[in-house]
């Protein structure tokens, strides 16, 4: 096919020989199958803030270092030149956390180049070669669910090892590979250690593989990875090595009707944004 505007500036480089055809389109990026050589890659053309629908909220860009203190100050004040470095700077923490998540042996797609606002990565695939499909698409049996939980609840605690927490994990944004899930979708990765929301994200994230995977395998639905991740963690007792219970004793204490009602929010927040993904 005919390569795509934002597609040609890597064609004329040489970076890719032939655009295949396009594999899928969100409200966040388009992605093409591409030729590289004897490769087959996957093209994902980030698109411009104006048309997405996910938004680069502080509790995602929070602490995210930038080149300089020129950039900071555009951005803080919404200047065109800082909007520009803001969506930069989003489309590139992608890249970062790819990068390093696969140098830590994360299960993500292999990085190859970031070249005007498009990233050059791994076909993710599966057994049969064609393109994976994403978890929502499947059904499990109950020991298959109970496995591929397994495998990503490990998955999250080398991340966290890493010091990166996806922060908008989901059965759509997490392909079945022909040898296991594979991780996508990271521009909203944050700093463990650096961003105050850090806790709520990680408990999210491993909520959210509990609910999808205990509609095949119900017992899952009473296990507790989350707080047993996050405290392990602060605790600087946290490893690859480590196995996992899924028990946590909560301790009692005075609720905080403030913080629960700011929860409550956040909560409602993010479910409309996941309904928009969902429809993409």
């Amino acid at each position: 096919m005919k390569p795509p505007r934002r597609l040609q500036s890597l064609v004329d480089e040489g970076l890719i020989d032939l655009v295949v055809r396009q594999l899928m389109s969100g409200k966040e990026a388009t992605v093409y199958v591409v030729r590289c050589g004897d490769e087959t890659r996957c093209a994902k053309i980030y698109k411009e803030a104006t048309q997405r629908s996910f938004r680069q909220a502080v509790d995602y860009t929070e602490n995210r270092k930038v080149k300089n203190t020129r950039q900071a100050r555009a951005m803080a004040k919404g200047t065109r030149f800082g909007r520009q470095a803001q969506e930069a700077a989003w489309q590139s923490a992608e890249v970062d956390a790819l990068y390093r998540l696969a140098a830590a042996g994360v299960r993500v797609p292999q990085p190859f180049n970031f070249h005007d606002g498009v990233l050059l990565m791994e076909l993710v695939v599966d057994a049969q070669g064609d393109a994976a499909p994403r978890l929502n698409d499947l059904v499990f049996t109950p020991e298959q669910a109970k496995a591929h939980h397994a495998t990503l609840i490990a998955e999250v605690v080398r991340m966290l090892c890493a010091g990166l927490i996806h922060g908008d994990l989901s059965e759509f944004n997490i392909l079945m590979a022909g040898d296991g899930p594979v991780i996508i979708d990271l521009p909203q990765a944050v700093d463990a250690a650096g961003n105050n929301h850090a806790q709520r994200m990680l408990l999210r994230d491993v909520a959210n593989l509990r609910d999808f995977f205990g509609k095949f395998a119900p017992e899952l639905l009473s296990t507790h990875y989350g707080p047993e991740i996050w405290t392990l963690y602060q605790s600087g007792l946290l490893s690859t090595e480590l196995t996992l219970t899924g028990h946590f004793d909560r301790k009692t204490a005075a609720v905080d009707l403030g913080g629960v009602l700011r929860e409550i929010d956040d909560a409602r927040s993010e479910e409309a944004a996941r309904r928009l993904r969902m429809e993409a």
